[in-house]
Parts: C-alpha cells; sequence; structure tokens
C-alpha cells in the first residue's frame, strides 16, 4: 500500500546562481537569486509563496529572505538539521505542507559562500569552541587527530575496502563518472575537464585511503527548488516532478559522521531505513528506479548506498561500478550533473534539481527511458531520499 504522501505533490521550479569559488556577494543575495529564479522557472510570483523549508545550516534568515524576494505571508517554516543529511528531506516538509493544506506553495532553499566564507571541509579544528552537546561529542574525536569529514571517512572506507576488497581504483571510477558528466554540463565548475583513472590515482592523498579526487568541491552559490500539490502542478507551465516518496533517517547508535561504534562500520544503516521507506511508500522496488542522484561529498560512501538501496548485494557495489551501470547506457545512470565532485557542492539540492531535470528530459546528459529517479541526501550523518516521477 502506497503513502498518502505518495504522489500528492511535486516540484515544479528550480533556480540556481552561477557554480564558483568566489561569488563576490552575500549568502542572502544568493538565496534571493536562486528562490527568483527557481519562481520564474514555474511561472509563479513570489506573492504567493506562503512556506519556506532549508537547512539549520543555512544562514539567511526566512523573513529576511521573504523580504528581499517579494514574499508576503506565510503559514509554514522549517528547518531540518545534520548538514548534507537535509537536502531531500527539506522536500519532505514541503510536500507534507502542501498535502495536507498547511501551505500552497513551499521554496526550499540552500545557499552559501562554502569556498570564500566558512569551508566546511576543513572540520572542527579551526572552529570557535563552544559549549553544545555536539561540540562534546567532537571532543572524543578531534584529540585523535580526526578533525576534518575526510578523515572521519578514511575510517569507514578503510574497513570496507578490507572486509569486501575494494580499491582506491573502485572509489576512482565514481570519481571519473562524475567528471564525465560533469564535462558535458555548462553549469558544472569541471565543465570540459573530465579526468582519466590514472589522474585520479595520481592526485594527492588527502586521507588515506581518500585521494584529492575523491574529495566534493567547495562551492559558492545557491540553490532553489518549488513545491505545489500535484493538483496545482497541472496547471503550471513546466513538466511536475511528482514526489512519490519521501524518507529521513537516523540509525542505532547513530553519531555525526562518526558512527564507528556499530557492530559492522562497512554500511549506511540510516540510508537502509530510508530506502525501505521508500519503496514501502512508492510501492516501488529497485527495478524500478531509471536513474539515481547518489550523494557523493566522498566517493567510498557511493559503494554501501547502493547496496543499502538494493541495487546490488553487499560487497558487490564494487563490480556493479566496475561493468558500467553508472553511465548513461548502464543499468542506473548516476549523478548526470556531475554530482558534488564536478558540478558544485550545494549540500545536495542541486543535485535534487537535476532529477528534476532527468524527469523533464532536459538533463545535459540525459538518458533514455527515464521514469523515477531516487535521490539521496548526505551519508554518515542523519539522512534522507526521495524518489521522483512522473504523472501516472
Amino acid at each position: 500500500m502506497t503513502s498518502p504522501l505518495s504522489g500528492a505533490a511535486a516540484i515544479v521550479g528550480i533556480g540556481a546562481t552561477e557554480f564558483s569559488k568566489h561569488s563576490g556577494r552575500s549568502e542572502l543575495q544568493l538565496a534571493c537569486e536562486a528562490i527568483v529564479a527557481a519562481l520564474a522557472d514555474a511561472g509563479i510570483d513570489p506573492s504567493e509563496v506562503d512556506g519556506l523549508s532549508t537547512y539549520t545550516a543555512e544562514t539567511n534568515g526566512e523573513v529576511l529572505v521573504a523580504r528581499n524576494t517579494g514574499i508576503g505571508e506565510l503559514k509554514f517554516f522549517s528547518r531540518i538539521g545534520y548538514g548534507g543529511g537535509a537536502a531531500c528531506a527539506t522536500v519532505q516538509q514541503a510536500a507534507m505542507a502542501v498535502a495536507t493544506g498547511i501551505a500552497d506553495v513551499v521554496v526550499c532553499y540552500r545557499a552559501f559562500n562554502e569556498r570564500s566564507g566558512v569551508r566546511y571541509g576543513l572540520g572542527q579544528h579551526d572552529r570557535p569552541m563552544d559549549c553544545t552537546a555536539d561540540r562534546a561529542a567532537y571532543a572524543w574525536l578531534t584529540p585523535q587527530g580526526l578533525s576534518t569529514p575526510a578523515q572521519w571517512v578514511a575510517m569507514f572506507a578503510r574497513r570496507y575496502m578490507h572486509r569486501y576488497g575494494a580499491t582506491s581504483e573502485d572509489f576512482g571510477r565514481i570519481a571519473v563518472v562524475a567528471r564525465k558528466h560533469a564535462a558535458g554540463n555548462p553549469a558544472a565548475w569541471f565543465h570540459g575537464r573530465p579526468i582519466t583513472l590514472d589522474d585520479h590515482q595520481k592526485s594527492r592523498w588527502i586521507a588515506e585511503p581518500l585521494h584529492l579526487l575523491d574529495c566534493c568541491q567547495e562551492t559558492d552559490g545557491g540553490q532553489a527548488l518549488v513545491i505545489v500539490s500535484a493538483e496545482r502542478a497541472k496547471d503550471l507551465r513546466t513538466t511536475p516532478a511528482i514526489v512519490k516518496a519521501a524518507a529521513q533517517g537516523s540509525g542505532k547508535d547513530q553519531h555525526m559522521m562518526a558512527s564507528y561504534y556499530r557492530p559492522d562500520i562497512t554500511g549506511i544503516p540510516e540510508m537502509g531505513l530510508v530506502g525501505r521507506q521508500l519503496y514501502r511508500q512508492s510501492g516501488l522496488a529497485p527495478d524500478d528506479i531509471s536513474a539515481a542522484i547518489l550523494y557523493d561529498h566522498f566517493t567510498p560512501l557511493v559503494l554501501p548506498q547502493l547496496e543499502e538501496l538494493g541495487f546490488c548485494d553487499p560487497g558487490e557495489a564494487k563490480d556493479f561500478i566496475r561493468d558500467g551501470n553508472l553511465e548513461v547506457g548502464g543499468r542506473l545512470p548516476a549523478n548526470t550533473h556531475g554530482g558534488q565532485i564536478g558540478e558544485a557542492y550545494l549540500h545536495g539540492v542541486n543535485g535534487i534539481a537535476e532529477a528534476v531535470r532527468l524527469i523533464r528530459g532536459t538533463s545535459t546528459t540525459q538518458p533514455d527511458g527515464i521514469g523515477n529517479v531516487l535521490v539521496t541526501a548526505g551519508t554518515a550523518v542523519p539522512t534522507s531520499g526521495l524518489i521522483l516521477g512522473r504523472e501516472d
């Protein structure tokens, strides 16, 4: 049985700024530019927006965004925590709001100067001290030299390699595909700049076994999405991307990118939880998924995502990738925009926009026969996911 949420809402507008390393303008301006562009794409006036959904990490307050974009009264506003893990959950919140009549037009947004401003890749070591519980948890890691996201993920990657025989080249194949797709995407930072597996192997170490080319970018930019009811979507000019399922998940003994105390650290159980909900809500199965947007902040965590979501068995993702299944002509074309490795790192919202383009048939790397697209949010943290599809 499908969920009442399945099919009740749709993404009808997408908008973004350029993706750069130095935007030269405030994060508020980036947010407003993306929101105005998304509303223009949908053909909806800002005055019709009555809901906003974003991240707890977002620096741009809802009232400031509303005042600077022509949005009036707000009946709904929500924020999701855990960084990139919030990406798909912002859409889940928006979809629930319009499906229940709480709001009519909800905009999801994320904007930051993540290269020229606060750089997430630097981790905790240079952050101001505070007395939060989250900071206390990090205090168990930093004395051991585990200060940055790459260092945290390296622990999972090494154990996965040991257990399943995966190699650095297996991680590199993910980066090569991402950069291949980005090369054909004019909006991507690495447009026209593909790499080879040899390039990946020769790139410098960041935290063994992660090379530089295993890591996502640091990006300045903004991205926004417009969500309305599926009924309202029928009257708009864009092809709607129907929200067939939307889920969140936090696993047992969950830590923030450092869940090292579980009996097995080669999987991502919170993503498995998200996947089970997505399939149950939508009535779909892995065989019904035409393409995927997989959160690729670090290449090693793409492999267990494929396994947790049922596209292959544990330990088999390396073979699934080696067989070319993430390519446009493969079983599961993935990150056709270039992902966060090749296009931009916008905490995953740009990946949701690419899923909408796949449904519309307008991706710069458009596979044939796209029906349903599965999207994931950040991994190694409490996370979320979506299945977007065409109207039945």
